[in-house]
C-alpha cells in the first residue's frame, strides 16, 4: 500500500504499490460480489476519477451487494436511501429540528453525510428528490435552510434503477444523469458464475474486509488526478465528443462535462493498467461507460441503447489519432 500523505502535498506516483492495492480491492469486493470482473473495475475506475456511478440492472443481479462491498473495502462509512415516492428532499439532507428544552434549533444530518451514498431504485421519486443530489453530486455541498454545509471526503453516490419495471418510475433528468460519470449495465451472470454465487452464499455469506480508508482514497485520487496526458490525447477526447454532437441520429451530444468526465475516466483506466500516463486505448476503451447515458437521440430512437453503442462507435472510428504515446 503506497504511503498516505495529505491531499494537498504532492504525491509520488508509485504505479507498481498503486496497482497491487487495487488488485487486493479487487479480491476483496469478489468476496461478496460474485460476478463480471469488469463490473467492480467499472467502480474503482470511477472512483479514482472522482465521479459518480449508475448501476442499471434488473432485480436480483447484486447491484446492492456490488455497491456494499466496494464501500466496505474502501474503508468509508456509507448511507443507504431507498428511493419511494413519497420521499421529500428532507430526508436525504436532512433538516432543522427543535429541541423543546431551550428553543433551540439543531441540524439533524441526513444520510447524505457519508461518504458513499447508495441511492437505491433512485428512479422511484419524483424529480424534486431527485433534485436534491444535484448540488451534491457536482459540488459535495448541501443547503439547508439556506446554510451551505459540506460533505465529506471522499463523496460518492452510487445509484441503482431497474430498467425493466417502469410503473411508478420517474426517468432521471438529463441535467441529473450528466452528473453520473458512468453508468454500469449489470445483467444476469454467466451459468458458471451462478453455481459460484450458490456456492458463496449457500452458506455463511461472505463479508469483505477494509483494504483502505477515505484518506487512501483520497491519495489515489490525487495520484490519477497526475497521470499525464498529452495535447493529442486532450484533442481526441474534445473531438470524439464533438462527433456525437453532430451525428444525424442524436438530439443532444455529449457535453463539455462529459469531455471532461472522459478525460478523468482515461487517467483512471491508465493507472489500473499501471502507467502514468495516458494513451489512446485509455479514451476508447473508457468511451462507452462515460458517454452512453448522455447522449439524447432522435424521437423515433429514444431509448435504444444498441443505437447510442453505434453511435460512440461510429465517433471513435472517424476520429484519427496517433497510437504508441507519449
Amino acid at each position: 500500500m503506497p504511503d498516505i500523505t495529505p491531499e494537498t502535498s504532492a504525491p509520488t506516483l508509485d504505479v507498481e504499490s498503486v496497482t497491487q492495492l487495487l488488485s487486493t480491492l479487487r479480491r476483496e469486493i469478489s468476496r461478496s460480489y460474485v460476478g463480471s470482473s469488469s463490473a467492480f473495475d467499472t467502480l474503482l475506475m470511477a472512483i479514482l476519477a472522482e465521479g459518480h456511478i449508475l448501476l442499471e440492472g434488473v432485480p436480483g443481479v447484486a447491484k446492492t451487494t456490488l455497491a456494499k462491498a466496494t464501500a466496505t473495502a474502501l474503508g468509508s462509512s456509507m448511507r443507504r436511501i431507498q428511493f419511494t415516492p413519497d420521499l421529500l428532499p428532507s430526508d436525504i439532507t436532512g433538516t432543522y429540528v427543535l429541541d423543546p428544552r431551550d428553543g433551540s434549533f439543531s441540524l439533524r444530518p441526513g444520510p447524505i453525510f457519508a461518504n458513499i451514498v447508495l441511492a437505491d431504485e433512485i428512479n422511484r421519486a419524483p424529480a424534486k428528490t431527485q433534485s436534491a443530489l444535484l448540488e451534491a453530486m457536482q459540488e459535495g455541498q448541501v443547503t439547508i435552510e439556506g446554510e451551505r454545509r459540506l460533505l465529506p471526503k471522499p463523496f460518492i453516490v452510487i445509484a441503482t434503477q431497474n430498467p425493466a419495471d417502469l410503473e411508478g418510475t420517474y426517468p432521471l433528468p438529463e441535467a441529473q444523469l450528466d452528473r453520473f460519470m458512468v453508468r454500469l449495465l449489470l445483467g444476469y451472470p454467466s451459468a458458471n458464475a451462478e453455481v459460484a454465487m450458490l456456492k458463496t452464499y449457500g452458506e455463511l455469506a461472505p463479508e469483505p474486509k477494509p483494504v483502505i480508508d477515505a484518506k487512501a482514497v483520497l491519495h489515489l485520487r490525487a495520484l490519477t488526478r497526475r497521470v499525464h496526458a498529452e495535447e493529442e490525447i486532450l484533442n481526441y477526447a474534445v473531438e470524439v465528443c464533438r462527433a456525437t454532437r453532430k451525428h444525424p441520429h442524436v438530439l443532444l451530444g455529449a457535453s463539455p462535462r462529459a469531455s471532461l468526465a472522459l478525460l478523468q475516466a482515461a487517467k483512471a483506466h491508465a493507472l489500473m493498467a499501471a502507467r502514468n500516463y495516458c494513451i489512446p486505448d485509455d479514451i476508447s476503451e473508457t468511451a462507452q461507460r462515460v458517454l452512453a447515458h448522455r447522449l439524447i437521440l432522435i424521437p423515433e430512437l429514444e431509448g435504444n441503447d444498441d443505437e447510442k453503442t453505434e453511435v460512440i462507435r461510429s465517433a471513435l472510428r472517424g476520429v484519427p489519432h496517433t497510437r504508441g504515446l507519449p
